[in-house]
């Protein structure tokens, strides 16, 4: 197998969104042709202000019978609410309906580790030291 022709290998710091997208779909292209599996779906549930900007919300994507949560935020002024919850409780509902028998997210120790564990998940693993001073948890919920 021959390496392909590459121009140059260019360090960015503030990489465009579509180029990111592009990985991401190259990924996730070769991890269906590699596992055979193709139902792959992203979705997003956003809290958005008076003019319509998002403020809050949560995104992610479905495959595999896994809902993966890559990220959940409710602005400071809105916490305490229940606006987590309701978003948790949609993301759940969705993964059922696509047939998920897991979902998956990690957050760190100064976020909200609690919150996840009282509604079911459990630490699948941890990362000390990121970022320094701190912990990173991989949180799992079964559906079954």
């Amino acid at each position: 197998m021959t390496m392909p022709d590459v121009a140059s290998l260019i360090f960015e710091t503030d990489p465009a969104r579509d180029d990111i997208a592009r990985l991401d779909d190259r990924l996730y292209e070769f991890n269906s042709k590699t596992t055979g599996i193709f139902d792959g779906e992203l979705y997003g549930i956003f809290l958005r202000d008076a003019n319509g900007s998002v403020t809050g919300g949560a995104d992610g994507w479905t495959w595999g019978a896994t809902c993966y949560v890559k990220h959940l935020f409710v602005p400071e002024a809105l916490r305490g609410q229940g606006i987590g919850t309701r978003l948790m409780d949609r993301i759940e509902q969705e993964a059922r309906a696509r047939g998920c028998a897991l979902i998956v997210l990690e957050t760190h120790d100064f976020q909200a580790p609690e919150f996840y564990r009282r509604r079911g998940f459990v630490v699948a693993g941890h990362v000390e030291g990121y970022p320094r001073g701190h912990h990173k948890f991989t949180l799992v919920k079964s559906l079954g």
